[in-house]
């Protein structure tokens, strides 16, 4: 197990973690939630051993394997498969040692060497590699692909694949979905719930929490607190701790406004009661969210945007793609006031491809989008962080956009998404990935949009901070679009979904629920397929060899025919030569063929004796010549 006692962990003078003492048990799968900066990742860079406590003890047996994604990933000439394939240590070098052992011919030590290979299931390991790509996303033609083609996200994926590929006792992962799409998301958790070691998760995903872990340990103020259950269990379970607060039941009343007067109007239309039961859901959750956040330090709404045209954007027979690679074709959309969309689909479908159509960042090859006279756009996308200006402080970076606002007005702004004193000042260069999202969630919200283009806006967010994204976005009054991984902020904010797959874009008559059901079934009718070609493959390949095999006999036989027949002449001569001087041996030992003085027979016949020994060594060699060919051609 992994013990903590009395251990107290700092990062220059920061102090991060005071008085920790707990158990992890062998099997644990424990989700580590808390704020960004809290020192989650300095507990994992503890428990790798790259930092040291600065005061207490920390136990882990040493005979356990670590496995943690890298966060780097140089420009590698390996193939992708190959990467992951690294990720299991032993089987690399039992395969080494194995080239070595056939090199020198150790037949003892190659035995021993395929038997550990058989133990530690190395015959399956490239079948187990390419069904981890299959699950985080990557196509058969990837396998083979360098990992120096891949973006830096598909890197992270790779590297997360390589993590997943080690037979490790201890797995360690840090945000691992923050580079995955819902399908890979779905796929990664089932993965997690399986894994026989113990698993340490962070992540600010409440769902994939729910379906991962089994105790949830929660970092704030310094104290490391251990909770039984999974992340729905752990926020009952704070809640509680926070429930005598008065502020809980007037911040739950605010919260929850927003979704009941939706579920009243709408209960009753058969349009939108799928919808309806959602929200009912969401509000259910939502109260237990809202007790758990209470002492959140995120606390914005949108401001109302200007009145809208309508229809804001109508999509006409779109054809997009990039160069000539076409994503999606045909696609027909109108996006009217207060529509709410959700963009569902597998990855690289095209989600994000139509996010950035309706943001103008990508021309249609085909078609026509019609954008209402009066539409102000507020588009989110990861990318857009780098336009951050690494030397201002986010007071600037407002000041820029509103000069003749007060900066008073301005500071009490920024302090909503927890740019306080400092902070407004500080420069943007060495902020986390959350506070620069933060940040740009901050700026586009402030110029008042009237149609929300997000694409993936709670990546690297904690999950204060999602809450109050998803509270802000439940009660905005005007229009979105939203990609996101996120299930609890899909079904809490989106009233319609559009299903983006095989190259269409068209509306899902579903819950997010519905489509996981959906993804399922696809994913299920892809493992099938994937296990017919194999089989016909499979089958191909039998013909193949079969033929192969008969054409290898024939050939053999061919080769072998002369040889054999060429044998037999030579064992019939070779018989008579040995026959004849038996003979000759026998006449030339008889002392009476000496006194006869007939030395011209005489010498006739020791001439005829060499004669027959010459021919018998040459027969000889030429037989045992012909046996070795014979061996080497084996049998038909």
């Amino acid at each position: 197990m992994i013990q903590f006692r009395n251990l107290a962990l700092a990062r220059g003078a920061r102090r991060l973690i005071e008085n920790l003492s707990l158990q992890i048990h062998p099997g644990w799968r424990v989700g580590v939630v808390g704020a960004n900066g809290s020192g989650k990742s300095s507990l994992f860079a503890l428990l790798r051993g790259e930092l040291h406590q600065d005061a207490g003890d920390l136990e882990i047996p040493a005979a356990w394997t670590i496995a943690h994604v890298a966060q780097e990933t140089p420009a590698l000439s390996c193939s992708a498969i190959e990467h992951v394939l690294d990720g299991d240590a032993e089987l690399r070098q039992v395969q080494a040692d194995l080239a070595a052992a056939e090199a020198a011919q150790d037949g003892l030590r190659i035995g021993e060497l395929h038997t550990r290979l058989q133990e530690i299931e190395g015959y399956s390991a490239q079948a187990r590699s390419g069904a981890l790509l299959h699950g985080l996303g990557f196509a058969d033609a990837d396998f083979t692909r360098p990992v120096s083609d891949f973006s830096g996200g598909w890197r992270m994926r790779l590297n997360l694949a390589q993590a997943l590929m080690c037979r490790s006792d201890l797995l360690l992962l840090d945000e691992p979905t923050n580079h995955l799409d819902l399908d890979a998301v779905v796929w990664l958790e089932k993965w997690l719930s399986a894994y026989r070691g113990t698993l340490l998760l962070i992540s600010h995903d409440r769902d994939f929490l729910d379906a991962c872990t089994t105790h949830i340990a929660h970092l704030d103020a310094q104290r490391l607190t251990l909770y039984t259950g999974n992340y729905d269990s752990f926020e009952d379970q704070h809640a509680a701790q926070l429930a005598q607060q008065q502020a809980l039941y007037e911040k739950q009343q605010r919260e929850t406004a927003h979704l009941q007067k939706y579920i009243d109007r709408f209960r009753a239309q058969a349009t939108k009661a799928r919808q309806a039961q959602s929200r009912i859901k969401a509000l259910a959750r939502m109260e237990r969210v809202t007790a758990a956040h209470v002492d959140t330090p995120f606390d914005f709404t949108f401001p109302e945007p200007d009145r809208a045209p309508d229809p804001l954007v109508t999509l006409r027979e779109l054809s997009l793609g990039y160069g000539d690679k076409l994503i999606l074709e045909k696609v027909k959309l109108e996006l009217r006031p207060g529509a709410r969309l959700g963009l569902l689909g597998p990855n690289g479908a095209g989600k994000s491809t139509l996010i950035k159509l309706l943001a103008g960042e990508l021309a249609a090859q085909q078609g026509s989008a019609l954008f209402g006279k009066g539409v102000v756009l507020g588009y989110f996308a990861q990318h857009q962080l780098e336009q951050l200006r690494p030397d201002e402080s986010p007071l600037q970076h407002l000041v820029r956009q509103e000069p003749m606002t007060r900066e008073q007005t301005l500071r009490d702004y920024l302090g909503g998404f927890d740019f306080r004193g400092n902070m407004a000042d500080a420069l943007v260069g060495p902020f986390s990935g959350g506070e620069k999202s933060r940040l740009a969630l901050a700026l586009l919200i402030r110029n008042k949009p009237n149609l929300l283009l997000l694409d993936e806006p709670t990546n690297h967010l904690d999950l204060d901070m999602r809450h109050a994204l998803t509270k802000a976005l439940a009660e905005y009054d005007g229009s979105m679009v939203l990609v996101s991984h996120d299930r609890t902020l899909l079904r809490t904010v989106c009233d319609d979904f559009l299903l983006v797959a095989d190259g269409v874009a068209k509306p899902f008559d579903g819950d997010v629920d519905d489509y996981l059901v959906w993804l399922e079934e696809r994913r299920n009718r892809e493992a099938a397929a994937r296990v017919d070609v194999q089989a016909v493959e499979d089958k191909a390949a039998r013909l193949a060899a079969r033929d192969a095999d008969k054409a290898d006999r024939q050939a053999r036989l061919q080769r072998r025919r002369p040889l054999v027949k060429e044998l037999e002449q030579l064992e019939r001569k070779l018989a008579n030569s040995q026959n004849e001087k038996k003979l000759l041996d026998e006449r030339m030992a008889d002392p009476s063929l000496y006194t006869s003085g007939d030395s011209a027979l005489v010498q006739s016949l020791l001439k005829r004796q060499s004669e027959l020994a010459q021919s018998i060594d040459t027969c000889e060699e030429r037989w045992l010549e012909i046996h070795s060919e014979l061996e080497e051609i084996g049998e038909p």
